[in-house]
């Protein structure tokens, strides 16, 4: 027993002896593998091949021509991501090892993607936009030291150097400048119109209002400091990141010359605050296609008024918000510290769902910029008119706001549209019309944005749908974007079009203009008064049945409708195709009621003339304050609707409570004698 045992031991020893004599080289082992796998000659793998790729900090620090080639691609597909700019982060490696920066290490950094982004296929610039081992000093002057958030995240407590660049392309015309829309919404006095003119006129208020006068488009609205319009401000950002304004020096410049000086644009739409502007309010936000929302709430008045229901027009549009509390420099710390932990408690609420981020630094000002892609972060600002503190925060925001936020609404590449030597564009044109002007020796000019496809000079579309549903042909003359001419405006851009042959009586607020590349000849099929959506009660205070009539807004459509049927919601999607005679077209007037927070499949009908509703548009009814939202589901024919409507009012066609005409005239004679 005992020899046997020795044996084993000595048979393990001479095992263990010959596996470190010819051990193998697993990584070579594996990279031959590899290589024997992508159908390569095993025989030409040499262990050069299997060799790590180079890191990311020497590809940085010390680059040959593959890594600039390697840096070039990554580059590019940001850019494609970004459309047209991106946030590039150095500092560590992709396994999240730090790469031990120093100071001459980050000027060699910024150097290298300089010399990438000069490459002519990326003609971009570069921009330091931060830098932890620099003192973290915002543009206002004053110095910050807490990042995102009420913790400081674990890279910045490890001590490592961190510097972001901000890549973006040189625009070569005024077509291929970036514009991103930001709707300024919020309670009456809470300073949104002294907040747009201190940020597009350069200056800070001066506590009573100065600042916000050159906004204003109408004597009231200066008179009571109460905006009830839509009014339409832009801010320019050059290559340095610095703000391009209305006025330079105490000299004012057009719109024109902000546009050609700019990389970027922030175009605002400052909307109404007080309740009797809701409607004016509703149709900015659903009509100006607003990329974004700046909720301002008054830091000494909290989040009152209507700044609840404006957040809740956010929300139920699916639009991005960012909040600016204003007036810190007026406000006992007391009462703000009661004001945040009210927004904070709504915003983290289960009716909003979202992520607060307070925002104190240039480090934090950059990466909620780069994480507001999402629709649970919520950037928080504090500021003052009057100090300018937090203005220099919000001003850098606001230069880095992502586009790919709004992927759906900007182009897939900010050149190729512009450029004559593009192809057509396949994508049908669609332009909403939300404003209408008639220019002396011009004519007829409309505004809007390009919903989708592509527009240039000389295009023959089609405008409707008049008040029998049908389209005219005219041409576009000419088009403006920001007030600069321009050769052509493309998806996701708010450009102004001059119509030939076409009379201002003609064109209403909520029409198209509609283009099919394949087929310019015949007329788009006339528009109907009656779709289908799949809508939500946000609150009613009794029961919504047949016949209910509610304000529909859709796009830049506003027209009052009625309600014709109501059945439960449909778990699987609505499918365009199925027959006039589906289950909701069966159903009857008073089958069904709704009440808050239900959520049914409804027929509207809107009740003055057709309008063109697209299929998966969102929409909001409301009676007074808003009522429900939803998103339109199928869209029916003008002779899917005269089938529809005839079979559900057994052939009278009277869908209300009127009287036929004669009887309505005679009783009308009778009352007047009476």
């Amino acid at each position: 027993m005992t020899d046997e045992l020795t044996a084993r031991v000595a048979g393990m020893d001479i095992a263990a002896d010959m596996a470190s004599k010819y051990a193998v080289d697993t990584s070579l082992f594996d990279a031959l593998v590899d290589k024997a796998s992508s159908g390569g000659d095993s025989e030409s793998a040499t262990p050069a091949a299997a060799e790590a790729p180079r890191a990311l900090k020497q590809r940085l620090l010390q680059p040959d021509d593959a890594d600039i080639a390697f840096l070039a691609d990554r580059l590019l597909q940001r850019l494609a991501e970004g459309h047209g700019e991106c946030m590039f982060e150095t500092g560590y490696e992709e396994g999240g090892a730090s790469m031990e920066l120093n100071d001459e290490d980050v000027i060699t950094v910024e150097a290298t993607l300089t010399r990438v982004a000069s490459d002519p296929r990326i003609d971009a610039f570069v921009q330091r936009l931060y830098d932890s081992g620099a003192a973290s000093t915002a543009s206002d002057g004053v110095t910050h030291a807490r990042a995102i958030g009420d913790k400081p995240s674990k890279k910045s407590a490890a001590g490592a150097r961190v510097a972001n660049f901000l890549v973006r392309r040189r625009p070569q015309r005024v077509e291929d400048m970036l514009e991103v829309r930001v709707a300024v919404v919020g309670n009456v006095d809470a300073g949104k119109s002294t907040m747009l003119g201190v940020l597009t006129q350069g200056g800070l208020d001066d506590g009573r209002g100065r600042a916000r006068l050159a906004l204003f488009r109408h004597k009231h609205e200066a008179d009571s400091g109460r905006t009830s319009s839509v009014g339409m401000e832009i801010l320019g950002f050059d290559k340095q990141g610095a703000a391009i304004r209305l006025t330079d020096k105490h000299r004012k410049v057009g719109w024109d010359t902000v546009c050609r000086q700019s990389s970027k644009i922030v175009s605002f739409l400052d909307l109404a605050g007080h309740e009797k502007y809701l409607k004016t309010t509703v149709f900015g936000m659903a009509g100006g296609s607003p990329n974004f929302v700046m909720l301002m709430v008054a830091a000494n008045a909290g989040l009152a008024g209507m700044a609840r229901e404006h957040l809740g027009l956010a929300l139920a549009l699916g639009i991005p918000v960012f909040v600016v509390v204003t007036k810190i420099d007026m406000c006992p710390p007391q009462v703000l510290d009661t004001t945040l932990k009210q927004l904070t408690k709504l915003l983290r609420s289960s009716g909003c769902r979202k992520l607060p981020v307070a925002v104190a630094d240039a480090r934090a000002a950059a990466l909620a910029a780069a994480r507001f892609g999402g629709q649970r972060v919520c950037p928080v600002f504090q500021v003052s008119n009057v100090t300018g503190e937090g203005v220099g925060l919000l001003q850098m925001f606001l230069n880095l706001l992502p586009l790919r936020a709004c992927a759906a609404t900007v182009p897939a590449s900010p050149r190729e549209p512009a450029s004559p030597e593009a192809p057509e564009s396949s994508e049908p044109l669609r332009f909403e019309i939300n404003e209408i002007f008639a220019v002396p020796y011009v004519g007829t000019v409309v505004s809007g944005v390009v919903a989708s496809g592509h527009v240039r000079v000389g295009d023959m579309v089609w405008l409707g749908p008049d008040s029998s549903g049908h389209f005219a042909s005219t041409q576009v003359r000419g088009i403006h974007r920001k007030r600069a001419e321009v050769a052509s405006g493309s998806r996701g851009q708010s450009v102004s079009l001059a119509l030939r042959k076409i009379a201002r009586t003609q064109v209403r607020k909520g029409m198209v203009l509609l283009r099919t590349p394949t087929d310019d000849v015949e007329p788009p099929a006339p528009a109907a008064r009656t779709f289908e959506a799949e809508v939500v009660v946000l609150y009613h205070s009794t029961t919504i049945t047949s016949r209910y009539q509610a304000m529909v807004h859709c796009g830049a459509v506003r027209q009052t409708a009625r309600v014709l049927a109501i059945r439960p919601a449909n778990p699987e999607p609505a499918d365009s195709s199925e027959p006039v005679d589906a289950p909701l077209a069966d159903a009857k007037p008073g089958a069904s009621a709704l009440r808050t927070g239900d959520r049914a499949r409804v027929l509207f009908q809107f009740i003055r003339h057709p309008e063109y509703v697209p299929a998966g548009s969102r929409l909001i009814f409301r009676e007074g304050r808003t009522k429900g939202v939803g998103k339109v589901v199928r869209v029916f024919s003008a002779a899917e609707e005269r089938q529809l409507v005839q079979k559900m009012t057994n052939g009278s066609m009277l869908l209300d409570h009127q009287k036929p005409k004669a009887d309505v005239t005679a009783a009308h004679k009778i009352s007047t004698k009476g």
